[in-house]
């Protein structure tokens, strides 16, 4: 199929593929989302792509309007962001105290996996796949959380917060120090002590 492997559950992997598409931009805010388009480019029934949107839609990534169809919706303005980010960072620090003390060599393991791949993005200056994997990393935190519901906590705050990451990720003075803030965050994780892993995370979410 185009570009992701489907699972056991191909409207989640549908989901999540445009969702990571709509908040790096490469979709973009206002673009339509028709089934029969999405049908053939995931080579799938309508059914799952249906499914697949009805939950974005619910994040409030996408909305319908009347004659309109499915489109991207709007992110939100800066003053609504200035109240989204102090959510998002209660909801990672919460994430992470429910993890911390049961995290395993394969958690580091899939961390430095993505530390890997952003050093690279930061050398090559990709900053649609910096920002994705940005995401990504913060993403696996909640992830991890055994607390029901949190995941789409996260995502309904992530969806809000579009407009923010792009224009933080959109060529800054030195791409090398994004590299260097997660791997402060990791290298903190590692040392055991939680209050200062919190703020390490929370400075990081800004």
């Amino acid at each position: 199929m185009s570009q992701i492997e489907l699972t056991s559950n191909p409207s989640a992997s549908i989901a999540d593929q445009l969702r990571m598409e709509i908040i790096t931009g490469r979709i973009e805010e206002g673009a339509a989302l028709r089934e029969v388009s999405l049908a053939e480019r995931f080579e799938v029934s309508r059914a799952p792509i249906r499914e697949a949107l009805k939950q974005l839609a619910h994040e409030g990534m996408v909305e319908s309007k009347p004659n309109c169809g499915m489109r991207v919706a709007p992110s939100s303005s800066k003053s609504m962001q200035e109240l989204v980010i102090p959510l998002r960072q209660t909801v990672e620090t919460f994430a992470l105290r429910s993890i911390f003390d049961d995290l395993k060599n394969d958690d580091f393991a899939e961390w430095e996996a993505l530390l890997t791949e952003m050093k690279a993005a930061c050398e090559n200056q990709d900053f649609l796949q910096l920002t994705e994997l940005d995401i990504k990393f913060h993403q696996s935190i909640v992830a991890r959380s055994p607390e029901q519901g949190l995941m789409t906590i996260w995502l309904t705050l992530v969806s809000r917060l579009r407009r923010h990451f792009l224009e933080g990720f959109q060529k800054p003075n030195d791409p090398m120090k994004v590299y260097y803030e997660h791997l402060a965050i990791v290298s903190m994780f590692r040392s055991g002590k939680l209050e200062p892993s919190i703020q390490a995370l929370i400075s990081n979410i800004d």
